[in-house]
């Protein structure tokens, strides 16, 4: 991502979110925010009508300064899935390995294909996940 990207992103966020605290501070100070409730219930702040508005740029502040984080996050996870899968492909690779000798006959014919299998189906969700990585 380009570094005048990043800037925009996190001064945008910074000036929404500058503006959003500058108008509740300054509504507290010269309006009434409270109002008297006359069974005695405790004071509420008196809701305001651009309440709507505010939260929802305050909401596109927020998701356009994490979404550098988002992708980088989303990047950092399909690369940690692809080598937790990459594990799976060892382990049933050295399984298959050890029963290489009976694979056409012998008592761990099924076994020996199910780790082949279980391999093949490990390198391929670990290679589609570093190219999922890889195309983001």
């Amino acid at each position: 991502m380009r570094p005048q990207t990043i800037g925009r992103v996190l001064g945008v966020g910074v000036r929404v979110a500058g503006r959003l605290a500058n108008e509740r501070l300054s509504g507290q100070r010269q309006g009434q925010p409270f109002q008297i409730q006359p069974s005695g219930a405790p004071a509420t702040p008196a809701p305001s009508r651009g309440s709507g508005r505010k939260s929802g740029s305050l909401r596109r502040g927020a998701a356009g300064f994490f979404k550098p984080f988002t992708r980088v996050g989303g990047i950092v996870f399909l690369e940690v899935t692809g080598a937790f899968f990459l594990l799976f492909v060892l382990i049933f690779g050295q399984m298959a390995w050890r029963m290489r000798s009976n694979y056409a006959v012998g008592p761990d014919h099924w076994k020996f294909l199910a780790a082949i299998a279980l391999s093949l189906l490990f390198v391929y969700l670990s290679v589609s996940s570093f190219w999922r990585a890889r195309k983001r």
